[in-house]
């Protein structure tokens, strides 16, 4: 899976610790949800990170709802769930993976 490299080159809010948005590990790096998208700091400036394509994520038989247990957030027209260092989001009956 790769990441698209989208400027978000209005952004004037610097994401930290105590900034109020979700941190979501991912990867080698911190996503902050914001505006139902996710930012990362890179190069001095925040860029989108979204995945590319299309990654279904086998053998998850665990089914995420209200109340699962694991951490949400919001995603454009949908909503992640943490889980296992990463997010899922059910996608025509199985997870994928963001």
């Amino acid at each position: 899976m790769t990441t698209l490299h989208h400027e978000h080159p209005t952004h004037q809010h610097s994401h930290g610790a105590d900034c109020g948005h979700r941190a979501v590990p991912h990867g080698d790096h911190v996503d902050y949800a914001h505006d139902g998208h996710l930012h990362r700091e890179h190069a001095g400036h925040w860029d989108e990170c979204e995945p590319a394509g299309h990654t279904a994520h086998e053998g998850h038989a665990h089914a995420h709802s209200a109340g699962c247990g694991h951490d949400t957030v919001p995603h454009g027209d949908h909503v992640d769930y943490l889980h296992d260092g990463h997010r899922h989001a059910e996608h025509d009956g199985h997870y994928d993976d963001h």
